[in-house]
């Protein structure tokens, strides 16, 4: 059964506020205390781009759907965190939205990018019609993994990010292959497009020098996505420290994917609860105004983000990052193999230089656990199952 639909005005009333506690908040590689910094995790939190259903939007392949409403959650989710690697690449992470205030172009290209209609680049037409290539009817439920697929697919169209978008199958990060996709030499599209509150190009993290140019290939900024499956009906217990520790890295663009058939956007977490950003509210598609300004309200959740115990996540996610320079990438390297020395906080993902010799080609791979799983696997919320590995202890 799909989840009830709220209105927004029923749910603004049922949001608790942060609890009163000494433990810290991270939202999205920011640290936060609940008792002297309240308003800036809210206006952290408000600054998201919040993609939730939406209905009465032009019909999905000229016949189809006119709302998202009980099968979209999972690609909203798929915006929320791809629409957060954008505002890193074009707004910066310390970018902020407040309501009435005019924002700067980019702000709106990057909205124009996830609006409800065919032409934009990562919208709900767009990936629900790429989704058809992924095995996915329109109106059918994604899981994390096919939505990365999709949105990996949807951003070699979009030569104003410039994007290299690398999906970690296997439970595998492969640093090599990262670096051959990131270390291209197409240059930006426009100085629009080159990395926020930058006026030149980096190259390797360095600012452009003529002399460089002939040298150094250029690092296109990374989005980094990695599905992974963190036990069999729930969360295993000892991935838990492991995935907190991803919310504080600085690179973090958070975690999709939630409850059995319940999808939702994961920005950080306080204590034994994560914070997240629920799509769950149907409000009406919009279009531009007169002046031909988008009004932006609906798209920032501008009450107290959601909270639910951790061990309470259905074990399928997908884990985002988002390396701007190669030093990113090497900082978050770094990152990755001393959290693998912290007691009691089991690896959800191998980070290795090169792809391991028994690996057949990434892109064909076709994990399938053991059949003699298939009965403990029929509860999971997601028909993609044969794309994961179980991982155990």
């Amino acid at each position: 059964l799909f989840p009830a639909t709220l209105t927004y005005d029923t749910l603004r009333f049922e949001y608790e506020d942060f609890p009163e506690t000494k433990e810290p908040v991270w939202i999205l590689g920011r640290k936060y205390s609940v008792f002297t910094e309240k308003e800036e995790i809210l206006l952290d939190v408000t600054s998201r781009l919040w993609f939730t259903y939406r209905k009465n939007f032009p019909a999905i392949g000229g016949t189809g759907p006119t709302s998202d409403t009980g099968w979209g959650c999972m690609l909203r989710c798929g915006q929320m965190i791809f629409a957060q690697a954008l505002v890193c690449r074009h707004l910066g992470r310390d970018w902020r939205w407040i309501k009435g205030k005019r924002q700067m172009d980019n702000y709106f290209n990057v909205l124009n990018a996830f609006i409800d209609k065919k032409d934009s680049y990562y919208s709900i037409h767009q990936i629900a019609q790429m989704g058809v290539g992924e095995g996915k009817s329109i109106g059918q439920w994604y899981g994390p993994n096919t939505v990365a697929q999709v949105l990996k697919k949807l951003a070699t169209f979009d030569t104003w990010s410039s994007l290299a978008v690398h999906i970690a199958m296997d439970n595998t990060v492969v640093m090599e292959e990262i670096r051959r996709l990131c270390q291209s030499n197409v240059p930006c599209a426009g100085a629009a497009a080159c990395p926020a509150l930058e006026s030149d190009v980096l190259y390797n993290g360095c600012p452009e020098d003529l002399g460089l140019r002939g040298r150094l290939p250029l690092w296109k900024p990374l989005v980094l996505l990695i599905p992974l499956r963190l036990g069999l009906t729930e969360i295993n217990e000892a991935y838990i420290e492991t995935l907190k520790h991803c919310f504080m890295m600085p690179q973090s663009l958070g975690v999709i994917g939630g409850k059995p058939n319940s999808a939702h956007y994961f920005i950080g977490y306080v204590g034994e609860e994560l914070i997240y950003l629920d799509p769950h509210t149907t409000q009406p598609a919009v279009e531009p105004g007169d002046s031909g300004c988008l009004p932006d309200e609906s798209f920032h959740c501008q009450h107290p983000p959601c909270r639910m115990s951790i061990a309470e996540l259905d074990p399928s996610i997908a884990v985002g990052f988002f390396c701007n320079t190669e030093a990113d990438f090497n900082d978050w390297c770094q990152q990755i193999k001393k959290l693998s020395l912290v007691r009691g906080a089991l690896p959800m993902f191998e980070l290795v230089e090169r792809q391991p010799s028994h690996f057949s080609n990434p892109d064909v791979l076709n994990l399938t656990p053991d059949s003699s799983d298939a009965d403990r696997l029929e509860r999971f919320f997601d028909s993609e199952d044969e794309d994961f590995e179980i991982l155990s202890l």
